[in-house]
Order: C-alpha cells, then sequence, then structure tokens
C-alpha cells in the first residue's frame, strides 16, 4: 500500500492523537516496566527517563546477558540499585512494558519474545534490518493486541510537535522541498563499531529524520541513495551519505556526515511548502524558524523566531505518551504502516537489502 501524510486524504498517524512535548499525567497506579539489554547508545538515556519518572512507573528490573557487558556499566549512576533478572523471569513476570535496548541486530528478535509473552514494548531504533521481519514483528503485535512504540526521538521533540501540528493544519500548503541532516565527528572508536552496520551513519543516526520525514509526506515513490567510504584502508564506514526522496510533488534529501567537526550544531530539519517554511536548526536544543505568506493564527506574516519550551529530560515524553497509550487513554499516534514504511526507507537510502537474502536493486 502506498503511505500518505498529513498532505493527502488519508495519513499515516492516527488522526487526532498527535503527542505533546512533554505534559502531567494525572495520579494513577505506576505501571510496571522492565529493560532488555544496556549495549543500544541510547539505552542508559531511556533507564534514566524511566527512573525519573516513578510516579508513572516502576522499574522491575533490567536484563543483560552479557556478563562483561554487564560488569562494564554496572558502576554507572542509572543502573545503580536495579535488580538485574534473566529475560526469561522478565518475560514470565507481570510487567505491562519493556523497553528494548540491544544491539541493533537483535532489537526485533528480543521484540518478538516480549510480543509472544504479551507486553507493550518501546523498541529502540531502527527496527533491525530486514523488513519482512519488521512487518512480522507489526503483524504479532496486532494480533496480541500490544503496542510497539518506536524509540525515533524527534517525534517528542517540541519543534517537531510543532511543525507536525502546523503540517496537518495546511498552513505551509503544499509541501515542496525538505532538506535535513545530522552528522558528528566520529572518532576511531565509534567509526569501528558503526562499521560492523552495512548502512553506516544513514541507517543509525539519520533514520530520526526519516521517521520525520514520513510523517509530514508518507511513502516515497523513489528513493537514491549516496554512499561513500572516505577512509576505506582504515574501515568499512560509510561516513558520507545522501539521499535523495521523491513525491509526487516533492523532493526531500537527508544527509548523514559523520566527517564533521560542526555535525552538533549544523544538525537541521527545514521543510518548504507553497506557503510557509519552517527550519528547526539545530535540533538540540531546538530552534525555529518559521515565515507564511499571510498571518496563520498567532503567527505574523513573513519571518519570526519561535521560543521553544523545554521541560523534562530527552526521552521523558516519549514514556509518559506510551504509559497514556497503556492506560487505554489514547492510541499511538504512529501506527504499523507508518513504521513499517519508515523501515523500508531506512533500509533503501542506506543501500541495505530490504531482506539481508535478497539483492536490492532499487536503491544507488
Amino acid at each position: 500500500m502506498m503511505g500518505r501524510g498529513f498532505t493527502a486524504s488519508a495519513g499515516l498517524i492516527t488522526p487526532g492523537m498527535l503527542p505533546t512535548a512533554h505534559g502531567i499525567l494525572p495520579a494513577a497506579p505506576r505501571i510496571r516496566i522492565g529493560q532488555i539489554g544496556t549495549s543500544h547508545p541510547h539505552a542508559s538515556g531511556k533507564l534514566a527517563a524511566i527512573r525519573g519518572l516513578d510516579d508513572i512507573f516502576e522499574l522491575v528490573g533490567v536484563v543483560e546477558p552479557n556478563e562483561i557487558q554487564r560488569k562494564k556499566i554496572a558502576g554507572k549512576d542509572v543502573y545503580r540499585d536495579v535488580t538485574w533478572m534473566s529475560q526469561n523471569d522478565l518475560l514470565n513476570s507481570d510487567v505491562a512494558a519493556i523497553a528494548v535496548e540491544t544491539q541493533v541486530s537483535q532489537l526485533v528478535p528480543t521484540a518478538m519474545q516480549c510480543l509472544a509473552a504479551g507486553k507493550h514494548i518501546h523498541l529502540d531504533k531502527p527496527a533491525g534490518i530486514s523488513l519482512p521481519a519488521c512487518r512480522a514483528m507489526h503483524t504479532e503485535a496486532k494480533r496480541r493486541n500490544v503496542t510497539i512504540q518506536m524509540g525515533y526521538m524527534l517525534r517528542y521533540n517540541p519543534a517537531f510537535v510543532l511543525l507536525f501540528d502546523i503540517v496537518k493544519k495546511g498552513w505551509l500548503g503544499r509541501i515542496t522541498e525538505v532538506t535535513a541532516e545530522m552528522g558528528k565527528l566520529a572518532n576511531d572508536s565509534l567509526r569501528q563499531e558503526l562499521s560492523q552496520l552495512s548502512g553506516g551513519g544513514m541507517f543509525e543516526l539519520a533514520c530520526h529524520l526519516i521517521d520525520a520525514m514520513v510523517t509530514i509526506l508518507g511513502r516515497p515513490e523513489k528513493i537514491t541513495a549516496h554512499n561513500r567510504r572516505s577512509y576505506p584502508n582504515k574501515d568499512s564506514f560509510l561516513d558520507n551519505q545522501l539521499a535523495v526522496f521523491d513525491y509526487p510533488h516533492a523532493i526531500a534529501t537527508v544527509r548523514c556526515n559523520h566527517i564533521d567537526p560542526f555535525g552538533f550544531p549544523r544538525r537541521h530539519f527545514h521543510v518548504v511548502g507553497q506557503q510557509g517554511t519552517f527550519l528547526i536548526n539545530p535540533l538540540e536544543p531546538p530552534k525555529v524558524r518559521l515565515a507564511f505568506d499571510r498571518p496563520r493564527g498567532q503567527y505574523k506574516k513573513g519571518f519570526q523566531d519561535i521560543e521553544m519550551q523545554t521541560s523534562g529530560g530527552r526521552y521523558d515524553a516519549e514514556f509518559e505518551d506510551l504509559a497514556n497509550v497503556i492506560r487505554g487513554k489514547k492510541q499511538l499516534a504512529w501506527n504499523s504502516e507508518h513504521d513499517v514504511t519508515v523501515q523500508e526507507s531506512i533500509l533503501l537510502a542506506s543501500g541495505m537489502n530490504l531482506s539481508p537474502n535478497q539483492h536490492n536493486n532499487n536503491a544507488k
């Protein structure tokens, strides 16, 4: 099925379900939750969010089967005094939800075990290396009537929450262009680590941008990937990448550059429509500059800088939203069709096969 974004008659977003950036939930019984894995780059941050929201969540335990990894991180503040459990014990406990924070190759297999046990999951990004496996995971979640919340952090960034709302209202008009970039300067250790992923930084980092792009534009008609290894004698890491996404009325480009000494402050997401433009630069902490060709709501005609209010931790809003879903107060805004479309787009944009056992002729 061809997915569609806000500008079409039907979207990949559940209508009326867009989250707020951060909010206070009413008092209710705490949700019992666990975490599997500590190797994902976001693992400690996600656990910190869970432990910080102790009026909402009760952390039952953390699973880390690799003894070397467990000893490596056990002394960090966020892991102090946690209960270490076996995966079997956690899956057979009465937890309502599990945060899956393993190495990327184990994310989807671990998620499938959690779903089979009837648990809601927060699954960190990206959703593995196989599109069929991603589809099967969402099919299992639907069968079990449980939720998969993907860990694409920009969904809850207040600047992106505002962008999604403005796009949904149609204030930018028909979108004609999206340009986005996410980079950093990777040291040798990180280069070696990311060399294990055939899709490079586009797959591991710029997936956040692709998720946001699909949120507003839907499924692209064509994806062309441009990948470069700058130091082939050192490693196989794809450290300079560009993907072009063709839409019926728009062209989107996403860059990921891991040899950029100013990668963090240059991270940006820019949307251009026929009636306005919306720029987020930098992404964190977010700064917004927008322009309209006519007054819109509380905004004037022309360019203006918008001050973004931030509260809570980087991942707090994600878990607050998940709590509302688990408590039956709402559905998750991003549905399974969206998540599968994002995964397909990430794999093609990274020059990867849609299935590890198949040859991919769709990306160049």
